[in-house]
């Protein structure tokens, strides 16, 4: 799943990119997704000027962020679709320990692996559906609940697919022993009485609950690294059978398309009578030839991806694909195997699927089965219509950290004195960056007090332009450097990122300018392996290249780490921390 999805992040990117220089505005914010990620968005979505100020929506987004952080709403129950047994055994145990913090108080969680027979994974359409029927057994086995009768009675369920390698942030899912949803926050929570780092799947838990009340009934299909903050409000879903996240404005003419490069994505397009349907990847002559059968357009914009069903929707899907469900071969995507076929003419779909090595009787042939559920679906549940578009606004914010450099970057985005850095540490609920800890002895050698320090203890040093978190050691020197759950007894680096790390040696943690450093614990093997990097390098370039400075590829360590039990390995962690600290 994860390759088409950074082949659209990267697509999304270079959109991102020629809008900003064509507009000649800065943009206001990150995304951190499947199916795309990109840098900082901000007014990169302004079509035709129609759009209220930013400051309203800073203040809108703000408020947003208290309603996510009280946590009083939520969804009902939560399910996590894993990549192995080992890793849902982890995340079944983990969501429970900080509910409250993450999924609401009294939510019901489970997670569920995805064993599926095609290496190549069911896709985000079946694996959604796998996902819910898998589930919903566990929960009747675990706790005698009924998924769907909580759907029926107008409660909510929140699902999260956290499946791929994250090869664009190693060396770090590496360090988590492949648990990408597991990569660290500078935040803590607590978990058993201690102050552990917030992952990245709770901290989208925590963002997403807030569509909870506003989508009774319905089961919302989040990616497990997608963060994001709308500037539209929470709008509610209910009017459609189905309905899919997206940055919506007016059509835009030709000029327009080409100068925000539509056509490198999928766009959803809204008609008069407000049904919605996906346009995938076309130029405006084409997307306009496309659309002519659809009726008038009113708004169009790109997709998240994210997307949440009815449960009438839900219960007729999981009986249509049954068999595939039962086979575990089959590969659907919900873009181009769900919504394509559902809103488009068979003409178009075929031709657009061409394009994507399926020939004109395999589109067809989909098509028509999809048209026959249609008919059935609407035959059955007449109320509510198709499909539809939930706007989540323009110059929303969005914070990207499936990049390692955007990782970084917008994890020292904490230090900062904009709107959006106050934004985010009131997310992640960091404190603001004049707190002293009284066990970190360190002089902060900012002017400005631009260094944020979490959780953490030093006994010397200075920190200058940082984010430290979760970090015990005896003397520390770093400029301009992101250290994530490190105990040593000296640190000296700058523009570095230190992660999972534990060193023991006396002469300390010395690193060179701009190095990615980080401890793998091996349960198996009880080795802890360092592998680094640069802060320059995409992972997903060198992946499966041995870099000099590692003793294996990434891809080797991925391989390694394959059948690692991730509460093993991170006890072994702890115990290493631990038994070093007590040396410092």
């Amino acid at each position: 799943m994860e390759s088409s999805q950074e082949e659209n992040a990267e697509q999304l990117r270079v959109l991102l990119r020629s809008a900003t220089k064509t507009t000649g505005k800065i943009s206001s914010f990150n995304l951190l997704c499947a199916p795309f990620r990109t840098n900082k968005m901000g007014n990169a979505f302004s079509f035709n000027g129609m759009e209220s100020s930013q400051e309203e929506k800073q203040k809108s987004m703000l408020e947003s962020i208290r309603e996510m952080n009280a946590n009083e709403t939520g969804f009902d129950a939560v399910i996590v679709c894993c990549s192995t047994e080992h890793q849902a055994t982890y995340w079944g145990e983990r969501l429970v320990q900080t509910r409250g913090s993450a999924c609401k108080k009294d939510a019901l969680v489970y997670a569920v692996c995805e064993d599926w027979t095609n290496k190549d994974g069911a896709g985000n359409g079946l694996g959604t559906l796998y996902a819910y029927a898998k589930a919903k057994k566990l929960a009747e086995a675990k706790d005698a609940k009924d998924l769907d009768l909580i759907l029926s009675n107008g409660g909510s369920i929140g699902l999260y697919h956290t499946a791929g390698k994250g090869t664009r942030l190693a060396p770090l899912p590496g360090a988590e022993n492949n648990n990408k949803p597991g990569v660290k926050l500078p935040a803590v929570v607590e978990v058993a009485g201690e102050a552990r780092n917030l992952t990245i799947l709770e901290a989208v838990v925590r963002q997403t609950n807030r569509y909870a009340k506003e989508r009774p009934g319905r089961v919302s299909v989040f990616w497990g690294d997608q963060i994001f903050i709308p500037s539209a409000g929470h709008n509610k879903s209910g009017e459609h059978h189905a309905d899919i996240l997206a940055v919506m404005g007016p059509m835009p003419n030709e000029t327009e398309w080409n100068e925000k490069g539509f056509s490198n994505y999928g766009l959803i397009a809204v008609n008069g009578e407000n049904e919605a349907t996906q346009v995938e990847k076309v130029s405006h002559a084409t997307a306009s030839e496309l659309l002519k059968s659809f009726g008038s357009v009113k708004q169009v914009g790109p997709s998240l991806g994210s997307f949440s069903l009815g449960h009438e929707m839900l219960s007729l899907m999981l009986s249509e694909f049954e068999k595939e469900l039962a086979g575990k071969t089959a590969k659907f995507d919900s873009d181009p195997h769900f919504w394509m076929p559902l809103t488009m003419t068979k003409e178009n779909y075929a031709k657009i699927m061409q394009t994507k090595e399926e020939t004109r009787e395999q589109a067809e042939a989909h098509h028509d089965r999809m048209t026959k559920f249609k008919q059935a679906l609407l035959e059955q549940f007449p109320e509510k219509k198709l499909f539809g578009a939930v706007d989540v606004g323009q110059g929303s914010y969005w914070w990207d950290y499936g990049l390692l450099k955007l990782y970084r970057k917008n994890n020292l985005m904490v230090t900062g004195d904009d709107a959006e850095a106050e934004a985010l540490r009131l997310y992640l609920n960091i404190p603001s960056r004049d707190v002293k800890l009284a066990n970190f002895q360190a002089s902060i050698d900012d002017e400005s007090n631009k260094s944020v320090i979490v959780a953490s203890t030093a006994k010397s040093g200075s920190v200058k332009s940082s984010v430290v978190s979760n970090v015990n050691c005896g003397d520390i020197q770093v400029e301009n450097c992101l250290l994530v759950n490190v105990t040593a007894k000296k640190i000296r680096a700058s523009n570095a990122i230190i992660y999972n790390v534990v060193d023991e040696s006396d002469d300390g943690l010395i690193l060179p300018d701009g190095q990615v450093y980080t401890n793998v614990f091996m349960p198996k093997s009880k080795e802890k392996l360092t592998m680094t990097s640069t802060i320059s390098q995409c992972g997903g370039k060198v992946f499966k290249i041995k870099m000099a400075t590692n003793p294996h590829s990434f891809n080797d360590v991925y391989a390694m780490n394959g059948e690692t039990d991730v509460r093993e390995a991170y006890a072994m962690g702890d115990k290493a921390h631990a038994d070093c600290k007590k040396k410092i």
